[in-house]
């Protein structure tokens, strides 16, 4: 079981992504809550096998991890009036989220052999850029309201935040910059020139260095032939 879940942990990590992004497309209004918290849940199973081996005493390590993690979700939700438990619940999302960006950025970085999984990790990468800026933005709103305008509402709910702040997050990420919402306060605007420098940091490093490795694998094989 483990050793598929491995064998395959690229697939399955860029479509828990995928899902989480665009699954409320296919998804009826009144079931988006619930399909969007399973959604993180298994993306979250999907991104621990970046960050634990094959190893049993990992897999020990990984159980109790996301045990722990569910465990704060869960409280969370029941106590979703109690902001210690939110705090808790995106500082965790947060660290996961970087921990496994980095990985993942480590593994490709690393792959001597450019095929369908290290583009698959390559795009996963950038994708997990966009929600460590979610998980920045929900914060800063949540701690200071007033960070940016062109939301449709503000308060302390995560679920009326999620789609909003998703969106911000990749227009900045990708610097698109429509400019219906901008933000406003010293800290939202540093995070805003962040998070837009590492998407242009990522995409002129990261895939340069993957299509020079690439070109050099088919140069390679050209000359084999």
């Amino acid at each position: 079981m483990f050793k598929k879940l491995f064998s395959y942990k690229f697939e399955l990590f860029f479509i828990s992504q995928v899902a989480i992004l665009f699954g409320s497309l296919l998804i009826p209004n009144e079931m988006v809550g619930i399909s969007s918290l399973i959604l993180f849940y298994v993306n979250i199973l999907t991104g621990s096998l970046f960050i634990f081996d094959k190893q049993s005493h990992q897999k020990k390590l990984a159980i109790a991890l996301l045990v722990l993690i569910a465990s704060v979700f869960i409280l969370a939700d029941v106590n979703s009036n109690l902001m210690v438990f939110v705090y808790m619940k995106l500082g965790i999302l947060f660290l996961f989220h970087i921990i496994v960006t980095f990985r993942l950025i480590s593994k490709i970085w690393q792959a001597k052999i450019i095929g369908r999984k290290v583009i698959l990790g390559m795009m996963s990468g950038y994708i997990s850029l966009g929600f460590i800026g979610y998980f920045i933005f929900t914060t800063i709103i949540l701690l200071h309201p007033d960070s940016f305008t062109g939301l449709v509402a503000v308060d302390t709910s995560m679920n009326t935040l999620t789609d909003q702040t998703m969106y911000f997050s990749y227009i900045t990420l990708m610097t698109i910059g429509y400019g219906e919402i901008v933000p406003i306060s010293h800290l939202a605007q540093k995070a805003t020139v962040l998070l837009g420098m590492m998407g242009q940091f990522y995409l002129v490093i990261i895939t340069g260095i993957v299509m020079g490795k690439y070109i050099n694998q088919k140069s390679i094989e050209k000359v084999e032939k």
